[in-house]
């Protein structure tokens, strides 16, 4: 198929969205597909608030129409609520383009967070877009459920993958090179953006022996580490130094209620390290019956539960998530023009446009 990818989150933005993005991207085009990706960089952009690594484009709808046209595609699936998202959701609806959405942030609690803005707003904002979609993919069974309670229609599941040649167990330890040589055990590790929504705090928080390491970058850092000094703040890494600092933790904590899923608990599984969580989206999908961490109310008992995890067993519950898995079910919830209709469609759609190109001129 041709297959068009319109999002507002992608590289060089380093999140669980991206990556989830960039892989299936990947794994399509190895299956033979085409797939084009409608981005930020291709258009003028600003800071988002609060959060600038990410660009919103202005200006873009003209741009997007004639992408689409120049292309047409077969499948339109839209991946995100931002700007980008938006131009094409409303292109989508006048053409009468069929097109499917996915939810990766829980955008009502995201927001709230940071701004006094109702939970509720947020939700009939996010029910409104998603409306139109012919399928609205989600990572777990637990969200698809919620999203039903809030009266979200047409959900499907699209899961997620882990490279575990990437993040696997015999990578060489890496927390002694980068000052760790007189850090008590057990290293509890946290992986991700430092920001608010991500309720690093309430890690930072709980009573653990050893030592706590924060890997990542963003708004919340420099305070958390003023607040919090014996807590050891190792920035950004990226590629193999990120998957070593995987492989040297004893435990993964991850602490989010906000997040959809949480690649990064399958990439600490695939280098063996166990997870202690909330059960919250996520956790409470991945984690309870793998023999790979612990979920609680109670994130201390979780963390002292995850400790007692074989890693061998994490690491053989990781491998069960591939990302040709998951981009064969994205693909699998397209909803592409059929055949006999798709050729009168765009054929009809040229001759609009040159009829509204001559009435202008």
């Amino acid at each position: 198929m041709r297959i068009v990818l319109a999002t507002d989150a992608w590289e060089p933005q380093v999140n669980g969205v991206v990556r989830t993005l960039t892989r299936t991207v990947a794994e399509c085009r190895a299956m033979g597909h085409e797939v084009e990706v409608i981005e930020p960089s291709q258009f003028r952009t600003i800071p988002a608030p609060t959060y600038p690594e990410i660009k919103l484009a202005l200006g873009a709808e003209e741009e997007i129409r004639e992408k689409l046209r120049a292309l047409e595609p077969e499948a339109v699936h839209i991946a995100t609520e931002g700007p980008i998202g938006i131009a094409t959701r409303r292109i989508c609806v006048e053409w009468k383009l069929p097109f499917t959405t996915s939810y990766h942030t829980k955008f009502p609690e995201y927001i709230s967070a940071r701004f006094p803005v109702p939970v509720q707003v947020g939700y009939a904002y996010m029910k409104w877009f998603h409306k139109p979609s012919g399928r609205l993919m989600v990572a777990t069974p637990t969200l698809k459920k919620e999203l039903e309670e809030h009266g979200f229609k047409n959900i499907s599941p699209w899961t997620r993958g882990v490279d575990t040649d990437v993040f696997r167990p015999d990578l060489e330890r890496i927390f002694d090179e980068l000052g760790g040589k007189d850090w008590p055990r057990p290293y509890w590790l946290n992986v991700g953006r430092v920001a608010v929504e991500k309720n690093i705090e309430a890690f930072l928080e709980t009573d653990l022996p050893g030592t706590k390491i924060v890997v990542g970058d963003g708004p919340a850092r420099a305070e958390l580490q003023a607040k919090y000094p014996e807590a050891k703040f190792l920035g950004a890494r990226f590629g193999d130094e990120l998957a070593r600092c995987f492989r040297d933790a004893d435990v993964f904590v991850f602490p989010s209620w906000t997040d959809t899923f949480g690649l990064v608990i399958l990439e600490a599984m695939a280098a063996g390290t166990p997870v202690a969580a909330y059960p919250a989206h996520g956790p409470i999908d991945l984690v309870p019956g793998s023999n790979a961490g612990a979920i609680d109310e109670d994130l201390k008992t979780a963390c002292l539960e995850a400790l007692k995890c074989d890693r061998d067993a994490t690491r053989a519950y990781a491998e069960k998530f591939s990302w040709r898995a998951s981009a064969e079910q994205f693909v699998q919830n397209l909803e592409p023009y059929p055949d006999p209709e798709r050729g009168r469609f765009w054929r009809r759609l040229r001759r609009i446009a040159r009829v509204r190109r001559r009435a202008a001129a």
